[in-house]
């Protein structure tokens, strides 16, 4: 393990340029819940447990045709947890890092909690790929609007575990939903997350022009939603000068000759690249 760490650390030294790639469990040393397992969603939200729902059948758009306060229970809830969560200290190690290299990074993360913002990184340099609970969007995409969260402030009976009042789309009139990517969804308005992979691929194509020796830090991406470890997989196996650590309490197993893997949580393997422990 010692020797893993050393090597990440020399790793993230020698790095002209950083990417973060972020799954759930990078919220979990801030006391978000991960929902791994039918288990973790249920001690999340007890009342979804008496339904035997999962998450994944929970997270569908189709709650907001048939039962549009049950989905914003749940929506509703989770907006006010993102909102009044602190991010952990490893967002704070991680800004330092960034800081250090000049700024010269971007985020890549599968979670919606606006988490990176609220620690004080750039929000041109992040990609949202399932979109963002702090953004809105009409249920059934009249105009293709996305808007702003903010002023937004939906009560929630958690004990019928129901919305007492609903956000309308300003266009129609009809149940607003959150600009987010959800199982078996078609209405999903993706232009926001479009605009932000333009910015990141601009980016990339820098790092690339100039040869910069990139790391990608990845921490809390687990495999049953392999999207952000298969984007990173891809970009350590093919871009030469770029390598990959992956930070991971289970899953950390990586190529050898591509990366390093940290058997631990996200905060603890960062306080460890940073040289706390």
């Amino acid at each position: 393990m010692y020797d893993d760490i050393a090597r990440a650390r020399e790793i993230v030294k020698e790095a002209d340029a950083v990417l973060i790639t972020a799954g759930a469990g990078m919220g979990v040393d801030s006391g978000l819940p991960d929902f791994r397992g039918k288990e973790g969603f249920w001690k999340a939200y007890p009342p979804v447990r008496k339904l035997g729902l999962s998450f994944s059948e929970m997270a569908s758009p189709h709650w907001f045709e048939t039962d549009s306060q049950f989905a914003w229970a749940f929506y509703g809830h989770r907006l006010h947890l993102y909102r009044d969560t602190t991010p952990h200290e490893g967002f704070e190690i991680l800004l330092d890092l960034v800081n250090r290299k000049e700024g010269d990074y971007f985020i890549y993360t599968s979670n919606v909690d606006g988490q990176f913002q609220k620690a004080g990184f750039d929000e041109k340099k992040i990609v949202e790929i399932h979109g963002s609970i702090h953004h809105l969007q009409c249920a059934r995409n009249c105009r293709g609007r996305i808007w702003p969260a903010e002023g937004i402030d939906v009560e929630v009976d958690m004990t019928r575990f129901e919305a007492l009042n609903i956000p309308l789309c300003p266009d129609c009139g009809g149940v607003a939903r959150p600009n987010i990517l959800m199982f078996g969804d078609w209405y999903w308005k993706s232009r926001r997350t479009n605009r932000q992979e333009m910015r990141y691929n601009v980016w990339f194509k820098n790092v690339l022009k100039n040869s910069k020796k990139l790391v990608i830090i990845e921490i809390g991406a687990g495999t049953k939603i392999a999207t952000i470890r298969s984007f990173g997989n891809a970009l350590a196996k093919n871009y030469m000068k770029a390598t990959l650590i992956r930070i991971n309490p289970v899953e950390n197993e990586v190529d050898d000759e591509n990366g390093v893997g940290l058997r631990m949580g996200g905060l603890e393997g960062l306080m460890r690249l940073k040289g706390n422990k």
